[in-house]
């Protein structure tokens, strides 16, 4: 299902969310997810895509949408680098007004891919209710540059957590990302996807699919968020 929500910055008038529902029949749970996208990609892609849709089958709501730049890029065709934080947290703050009024009885759970996740841990920071967070591969540092580091707000969330980090991602050195959590303000999981890169690809020899990748990362927010919120 198709949503436009009214938002007027970065060069857009609305934006764009897909809604995925447990189908009809299914046992609803009590949380939803706010899927946000990475950088370099939007809302579409077949990882986020198969996302939702297994975890709607599992009975769990998702809103994915998209950040104004992303819109732009797709209506413009060509490439568009990232709006500035404060008009990300803008458009993820209006999206997350709109998860609520889409799902008024379910705890909302901000989820996200790279700088999706990122962006919905400042705003859970700042104050925004959300009752869970859920990072798919969080960016700790740019690549190649690992004393730049980005968890000073880790200290201020008080939310449960859970990290999805591949090991071989180049922007989180599990190293670094496994103290890092300790100074995590409530509780949090760290779940790593063995030979995992950024976007969770992992290499041939494994003998493992992309299918068998997405499977293991839908198992491991279904247990996570039975373990954090049960019925």
């Amino acid at each position: 299902m198709k949503l436009r929500i009214p938002f007027e910055a970065g060069g857009v008038s609305e934006l764009e969310a897909l809604l995925d529902r447990p189908p009809k029949g299914a046992p609803v749970r009590d949380s939803a997810l706010l899927l946000a996208h990475g950088a370099g990609s939007g809302m579409e892609t077949p990882f986020l895509t198969s996302l939702a849709a297994q975890l709607a089958q599992r009975g769990l709501g998702v809103m994915r949408f998209e950040y104004p730049y992303r819109q732009r890029a797709r209506r413009e065709g060509k490439r568009i680098p990232p709006n500035t934080r404060p008009i990300l947290e803008a458009a993820h703050r209006s999206a997350l007004g709109a998860m609520a009024a889409n799902f008024p009885h379910q705890r909302i759970i901000l989820a996200g891919k790279s700088m999706g996740g990122r962006m919905g841990s400042y705003l859970a920071a700042e104050g925004e209710d959300c009752a869970g967070l859920c990072f798919l591969g969080y960016p700790l540092h740019p690549a190649g540059k690992p004393e730049r580091e980005r968890s000073e707000q880790f200290p201020a969330l008080a939310q449960p957590a859970l990290f999805l980090q591949g090991t071989r991602d180049a922007l989180c050195d599990l190293s670094l990302l496994k103290p890092a959590l300790k100074r995590y303000g409530g509780s949090c999981q760290l779940a790593t996807i063995e030979g995992g890169d950024h976007s969770f690809a992992v290499l041939k020899r494994s003998g493992r699919t992309s299918e068998d990748v997405l499977l293991e990362i839908v198992a491991a927010i279904d247990t996570w968020e039975s373990d954090c919120f049960p019925m």
